[in-house]
Order: C-alpha cells, then sequence, then structure tokens
C-alpha cells in the first residue's frame, strides 16, 4: 500500500513547524520497506537458489523443491533462512506476527481518524467503530485468505482514487509549501 496516502494520516497528528519537514520524513519508510527489506529477501532467496535447487516460480508464485515440496511466500522465505541460519524460521514467525498485530493496530487508527472526520467526534461514535473493526477482524480471520485479500485491495485502490485527485489538485501548495521549507 506504499504511495496510497494512508501514512499521511498518522503524519498529520504530528506536531511540526514545517509541514514538509514531515513529508520527507514519510519518504523514508517506502523506501526502507520496499527497497531496503524487500530486496535484502529478495537477494537471500535468488543466492539461495544460485545452484538451481528449485525453478523459481510457476505462475502462480509457488517454487517446487528437489524433494517435491511446494513452497510459496513466507514459507519459501523460512526455508530459506533456515538453510542459510539454523532455527531463523521462528525468528521470521515472530516478525510476521509482529508485522500483522501492528498493521492492525495502524490500519485501526487510519479507519478510526476518518470515521469520526464523517460521523463526529462522540464517545458512542468511536466506540460504535471500535466494535465494528473488531467484529471485522474476526470475520477476516474466519474468512478465506483469497478474499480477504481481494477484498482489501479493492478497498486500497478506491482509497488511491480520491487521494490522487488530491494530489493533483494541492500539488502547487505543496510545491509552494516545500520551496519554503527548502529556503
Amino acid at each position: 500500500e506504499a504511495g496510497i496516502g494512508s501514512a499521511a494520516i498518522a503524519h498529520s497528528a504530528v506536531k511540526t513547524r514545517h509541514a514538509a519537514s514531515e513529508g520527507i520524513v514519510a519518504l523514508l519508510e517506502p523506501f526502507i520497506d520496499t527497497v531496503v527489506i524487500c530486496t535484502i529477501t529478495a537477494l537471500v532467496i535468488v543466492i539461495h537458489n544460485v545452484n538451481g535447487s528449485f525453478p523459481y516460480g510457476d505462475l502462480a508464485g509457488n517454487a517446487t523443491l528437489a524433494d517435491g515440496t511446494v513452497l510459496s511466500g513466507v514459507d519459501l522465505t523460512a526455508h530459506v533462512f533456515d538453510t542459510a541460519i539454523p532455527n531463523f524460521s521462528y525468528v521470521l514467525t515472530i516478525a510476521v506476527v509482529l508485522f500483522a498485530f501492528s498493521s492492525m493496530i495502524s490500519w485501526s487508527y487510519y479507519g478510526l481518524q476518518s470515521w469520526t472526520y464523517l460521523f463526529g467526534r462522540s464517545a458512542r461514535v468511536m466506540n460504535t467503530y471500535k466494535v465494528l473493526f473488531c467484529v471485522f477482524v474476526v470475520v477476516g480471520a474466519a474468512a478465506n485468505l483469497g478474499s480477504v485479500l481481494n477484498f482489501s485491495d479493492a478497498m486500497i485502490f478506491a482509497m488511491m482514487v480520491p487521494n490522487m485527485i488530491g494530489l493533483f489538485i494541492l500539488l502547487p501548495v505543496v510545491r509552494r509549501k516545500l520551496r519554503e521549507y527548502l529556503e
């Protein structure tokens, strides 16, 4: 979801003299996550497979190991890291759980801010959102993963459209504020 504008909700809560300084800080997040972390993971998988122990994948993203085991996603990553660092899959499991938990916390905050913007900031309105959020966490945990991912992708796309329109409309203001900050 890097670049769709959801992080701006969290960054808007920061108290700073210049909004542009917070924008520059916000640029680091997708760089560290996407460029650094994802590149390191991909390089480890590619380097592990230098001897051709598995084909890189089929159209579904699966890799078949020499023993016939089919792995994909985090399972493939855990296998590759375990080969280099024994028992690293435990560290990876903890990292995935922490990522999932922190994602739920951040998206609950983003949703609450949007909900209160639309419906007001009363205790009843906020508690209604919190109950609905908890219900959807249970529904999401019980539903088919493919359905959950398809739904969340559709909602992220729906959020991206007005954000892109807003970016183009506010581009002159952002440019002016950035120039003021850099001077």
